[in-house]
Parts: C-alpha cells; structure tokens; sequence
C-alpha cells in the first residue's frame, strides 16, 4: 500500500510557524512535501476532518480543526521520552462517510501490523468504526475502552449516535470486552446501562469514576484500543466539542487517562474524536486540551516497563488462600512499575481463546486477603465461561 496516496500534506503555513527552544515541532517528522519514512518510527499521529456522520450541515470538512490542534502540539515542550514519531497529515477523505470509515480501517491496520502505534484525532465520534475494524484481520479478540459523556447505541438517528451499537453487533465477532467510562446517568438509557450489564461488558459513571479514579487504571489497562470523545470533558474546559456538555470530566482527568493509557503495553491505538473549530472558543482552548492529550499519552508510551512475561523474574506472584471456590488466587506485581494482575484459571468450558491474567488494582488483592473474591475476577469467569 502506498500510504502517500491517502494522505494530505500538512499546510505549509503551521509548518513555517517559529516554534521555540526544544518544541515538540523539532521532534517530529512531519508530512511536508516528502512523506515520512516509518522505519524506525513508533507513533503516527493521523488527522481525520470526516464529519458527515454527525448530520449537521455546519460543520464543514476542512482542515482547520486538525490544523488547530497540531498548532497547540508543536508549541507544547518535547518530554522525556526519546522520541520516533511521524504526523503524516490528514487522511483524504472519501466520496462518502463508508469509504472514509473504510480508508481508516485500512491504515489502521496496516499500522499496527508494522507496530506503529496511530494516534488519530479530529472528525466525529463514529469514526471510531473505523479504528475497531483494522483489528478485523487481526485473529484474534480485542477490547475497547470508550471515553464518552454518551452511550452511542441508538436505533434511529445519525451514525454518531449509534456507532457503538454498530462495532457491538459488528460480525464477525471479535471483540472480547467492552468498557465504558465517564458516561452520565441524565444521558444514557438505563436499559442500555443493563443490557452491558448482561452481557458482562464493563461500565463507570463520571459520579463513580470521580469517587475512586486509581481504580479504573487496570480498565484502562486492559484495553486494545481507545476512543475518546471529547463531549466526555466539561464544556468550559471543551468548549469545541460536537454536543458539549455542562458536565463532565476535568481537562485534568482526560490528560490523566490518556496518561494511563499511554503506559498500557498491549494497546495499540488511540482515536480522539469530536473536535470541530468552529465551535471553539477564540483562543482554541479545546485545541490546546486534545494538544496536552496527545502528549501524556505519549509520555506514557515511553514510560512502558512490562514485558507481560508473568513467569519471568520481573514480576512477584502472590497466593492467597480462601475458604470457598476457588481455593487459590494468583496474583501478579511487577517489579518495574507496581502494577498488579490476577489470574484466571483455565477450565474446560472456556469460551475464548486468550491469555487468562487480567489487570487488577492492589485494592483486589486486599480484598482477596480478607477472604472475600474480588468483583473483578467473578466477572471475568462469566465472560470466559
């Protein structure tokens, strides 16, 4: 695939902007009149102005909204991961909102198959289609982490507000588990809340979210992918975002799982959506926002430490000893970051086909030594078994 063919160059004007002392600018390989070269590079940064599936007129595709965040990137200061990264520029979009999802897809997959992570940002929400279907040729089960204010899984209505159905029942199946973090109670259907309740798929509120943040670390932690809409952060913070909301998370919070994130070995992809300019303030506050993203999730990739070899001397195993089935735990503490992981035994009527240690917090091995089995592990035996 020739990659240069489905990409627009980066407008001359950003690229001939003087950027200071050690800028991020000066770090990167940017797609000008010669398109980068990926050998060797680790993350792509993937503008996206695809925004027909929102349904609303006004919102015009261009290639000012990327341009904006990529102004407020390239100003921000290089941190201290050595860094192998290309901006190979906006994707040309297609004759319609399929061929565009369709072109994601592809680069998509080509990436991460080279082991290019792509960071994709601007264009709607349900872009993200896109992004969960270059894991279709994969072979294997994957898990998506959606960041929204909304659970996206309308019967009727524009493709932003029913696309997470859409990657749901999307056949062939290949998705393991579904997360959802930061929606609110005022916006979601309760029957939706209970039908991934039924299905065993994964769910904060914002309210939750809030009252013990550490503890969605290992939901993020589990992830193969990441959406993030940023309707999910408060609209005085987001100003810019397509259906802003008077609540939501902080610009702090977002940077802080983005962060998370970026440290998380086995994901492979991250898509920041809903973003338009025109509905910024004048100084592109919501730019700058998704800018400072961009950058924690980065500085988390080069903070990855586990090799995920849970048999090697990196990590610690930990057995607890309980009265009721199961009789035994295992758990896993890295040596190089801290971080914990439980085991799920085998048994001969497990469904799926995949590793059976899952991340976990130090508050379930607590928990375990108390007696008690953590949560986390009872939902993982009903979606194996």
């Amino acid at each position: 695939m020739d990659l240069q063919a489905f990409f627009e160059p980066i407008p001359s004007e950003i690229l001939q902007e003087e950027y200071g002392h050690n800028a991020f600018f000066h770090h990167i390989h940017c797609h000008d009149e010669t398109f980068p070269d990926l050998e060797g590079i680790q993350i792509a940064i993937i503008g996206i102005e695809e925004y027909r599936g929102t349904g609303d007129d006004t919102l015009k595709n261009s290639l000012a909204s990327s341009s904006a965040i990529r102004k407020k990137l390239y100003t921000l200061k290089k941190g201290q991961g050595n860094y192998s990264l290309a901006d190979l520029g906006n994707i040309k979009l297609g004759e319609n909102l399929q061929e565009t999802r369709s072109l994601i897809s592809s680069i998509g997959e080509l990436m991460i198959k080279t082991e290019v992570l792509p960071i994709f940002i601007g264009g709607s929400h349900d872009l993200d289609v896109g992004q969960f279907k270059a894991y279709q040729h994969m072979k294997k089960l994957v898990s998506l982490l959606t960041v929204d204010a909304k659970m996206d899984m309308e019967d009727a209505g524009n493709p932003q507000d029913r696309h997470s159905q859409e990657v749901v029942l999307h056949e062939p199946n290949y998705m393991f588990n579904y997360c959802h973090l930061a929606y609110q109670s005022f916006l979601t259907d309760p029957e939706l809340v209970t039908t991934l309740e039924k299905l065993y798929f994964d769910h904060i509120r914002l309210g939750q979210l809030r009252d013990n943040f550490k503890e969605t670390e290992p939901l993020i932690r589990n992830a193969d992918l990441l959406s993030f809409d940023i309707c999910s952060i408060n609209s005085s913070d987001a100003p810019g975002a397509i259906g802003a909301q008077p609540f939501g998370l902080s610009a702090e919070e977002a940077c802080q799982i983005c962060w998370f994130a970026g440290t998380n070995e086995k994901l492979s992809s991250i898509g920041i959506y809903g973003y338009h300019v025109d509905l910024d303030d004048p100084r592109q506050k919501t730019a700058a926002i998704i800018a400072t993203m961009i950058w924690y999730f980065i500085e988390g990739f080069h903070q990855r430490k586990d090799s995920l070899s849970f048999k090697s001397s990196d990590y610690i195993m930990y057995t607890v000893s309980l009265d009721s089935k199961p009789s035994i735990l295992h758990f896993y503490k890295s040596k190089l970051s801290g971080k914990w992981w439980l085991e799920i035994p085998r048994n001969k009527g497990e469904k799926y086909n995949r590793d059976t240690i899952i991340p976990c917090s130090y508050q379930d091995y607590q928990t375990a030594q108390k007696g008690e089995i953590p949560e986390r592990w009872v939902n993982a035996q009903l979606k194996l078994y």
